[in-house]
């Protein structure tokens, strides 16, 4: 029942703009497992609540749904190269850099002006033929590597780069990071020890939060918004540096 709640808790906060793996990582790690054990159990489970919040948000979508597939393939890429990094590589390599990541894309976030005269702000920019394609595989890489964090990246990635509106941006970011975390999901089910005890409960509630998130995005002022998914951005960051510290 905690990981249940746990997972419907993160799966809103993450489909609503902030970050699932704020409130999924740290219940992992509460019920008992090992940080890399965590991680993997993070990844399998919020796989679920990703595709439900892109399910959830069609309509945002389909500004984008020229873009997206090639879009969804650069996440898959990275992600997989991520998931085997993770695998074959001692995992406190990005410790510190990690927190720093974080928190940048929570600065970018929170210092982007609000474009347009949308009700939620900004209309949708051509992606730069160069630095888009390499933004979304280099935070697929960091979403199988690392996980905790990514959305909060992405989603720093897509206003800056594709759509300054907040709720579209957040719907891409969605659809990303379910592409990431598919094939990742698949490589650690096969090559991990998966505590599918943690696993399941988890992803009934993220899935449940996922299918709700886009609707609550959809109802808060952008500012709010954008404000939140900083603030969580930066109290991830704080956390993730005092687990490198230790």
């Amino acid at each position: 029942m905690f990981l249940l709640l746990a997972g419907v808790i993160g799966g809103v906060i993450g489909t609503a703009g902030g970050i699932a793996s704020l409130v999924a990582f740290p219940a992992l790690l509460a019920a008992g497992l090992a940080p890399v054990q965590a991680n993997v159990a993070n990844t399998v489970a919020l796989i679920s609540g990703a595709v439900a919040a892109s399910a959830a948000s069609r309509q945002e979508l389909r500004a984008h749904r020229r873009g997206l597939p090639g879009w969804a393939a650069l996440a898959a890429a990275g992600g997989t190269a991520g998931a085997v990094l993770l695998l074959v590589t001692p995992a406190d390599v990005f410790a510190w850099i990690v927190p720093v990541l974080v928190a940048f894309a929570a600065v970018l976030i929170l210092v982007r002006p609000v474009a347009g005269s949308s009700p939620h702000g900004g209309r949708p920019a051509r992606p730069g033929d160069r630095t888009w394609p390499v933004a979304v595989f280099a935070v697929g890489v960091y979403s199988g590597y690392f996980g905790a964090g990514a959305g909060i990246l992405t989603l720093a990635a897509v206003l800056h780069l594709v759509d300054a509106d907040l709720v579209r941006a957040n719907a891409v970011k969605n659809a990303l990071t379910a592409c990431a975390g598919v094939l990742p999901a698949v490589v650690f089910v096969l090559a991990a020890d998966v505590a599918w005890w943690t696993v399941v409960p988890l992803a009934a509630g993220t899935t449940i939060g996922g299918a709700i998130g886009p609707a609550v995005t959809r109802r808060l002022d952008p500012r709010v918004l954008r404000a939140a998914a900083a603030l969580m951005g930066f109290a991830l960051a704080a956390w993730l540096a005092l687990r490198a510290a230790r």
